[in-house]
């Protein structure tokens, strides 16, 4: 397992070691013991998500204000370009986003710490994206901020698309009128 950081050192890139051969490949998505080891950080995941979008669905940016939950997010259909926003008031790099494409093709996944909202924008026909979380699902704290926000001013590669949303991110929150983390 290689460890990138990214422009927001607490998101960081996780690289697994894969073994290829004529058959297909092989690897080991998640050991608790080296990722903790690799990351310095040890985190107790309870719950697997797995999700199925089309072509540019965009989901996010979610986050739960009680029950905060650190994601540790891959692809293992398709492609897509996930985001996280630190939206801690206390940090460095409050307001600030990164982004990445993970997809089947390069195995990468992204570790997103609590206090991030959360998303992504789906660029291949499908994807199914898995993610593990540190806390369970708590509807009432959920949360959405505005995937579009003009303050957060995200890159998202629409090409001209435009996405395709559920009700719930359609009505995010602007950014600054958002529930923050301190």
């Amino acid at each position: 397992m290689n460890i990138v950081p990214t422009e927001i050192p607490d998101v960081l890139l996780i690289e697994p070691r894969v073994f290829r051969d004529d058959r297909g490949f092989f690897f080991e998505s998640f050991n608790q013991k080296l990722f903790d080891d690799k990351t310095g950080t040890p985190v107790p995941f309870v719950q697997d998500n797995h999700s199925r979008s089309q072509k540019n669905v965009l989901r996010g940016l979610h986050y739960q204000i009680q029950q905060p939950q650190g994601k540790l997010v891959r692809v293992v259909v398709g492609a897509v370009f996930d985001v996280a926003v630190d939206i801690r008031r206390s940090s460095t790099t409050f307001g600030q986003w990164v982004g990445r494409l993970l997809s089947a093709e390069n195995q990468q996944q992204l570790w997103i710490p609590a206090g991030f909202a959360h998303g992504f924008f789906v660029i291949s026909e499908v994807a199914e994206v898995l993610y593990k979380t540190t806390d369970y699902y708590a509807p009432g704290g959920e949360r959405c901020i505005l995937w579009n926000d003009p303050e957060l001013a995200i890159a998202w590669p629409l090409a001209g698309e435009i996405p395709i949303l559920s009700a719930k991110d359609q009505a995010g929150h602007l950014f600054k009128a958002a529930e923050m983390f301190p």
